[in-house]
């Protein structure tokens, strides 16, 4: 999803919230657990945590608010099996040119919960 939000953005092709999360809800499917995904895949990030601003969502809203540069929003794919879930969340802020990761990428898996 955030490759394909960041070759649009450069490329100068606008993007919808929606369509960011239907790239990753097609690949969650395609892998057999698009029913254990059961959130919007983002939600745009202001001074408060959560702003105002487009969400990537074809979930509950199928928010078809272009992504624009000065937008910041989480990237938060989750899976939620009867036995235990899922979730990866990296946020991201679009510039003028490119879209930027925010953050350091975790490539560790910490259990929250038993």
């Amino acid at each position: 999803a955030y490759e394909f939000l960041r070759t649009r953005h450069r490329k100068g092709e606008p993007t919808q919230g929606w369509q960011v999360d239907r790239i990753a809800r097609d690949s969650i499917t395609k892998d057999g657990y698009g029913k254990w995904f059961v959130h919007r895949l983002g939600h745009s990030i202001g001074p408060e945590v959560h702003s105002n601003a487009v969400n990537l969502d074809d979930w509950e809203t199928h928010d078809t608010r272009q992504l624009i540069p000065g937008i910041s929003t989480s990237v938060e794919p989750g899976i939620y099996l009867p036995e235990f879930g899922v979730r990866s969340e990296m946020d991201i802020f679009i510039s003028e040119d490119d879209v930027e990761i925010t953050g350091e990428i975790q490539d560790q898996i910490h259990q929250i919960s038993t």
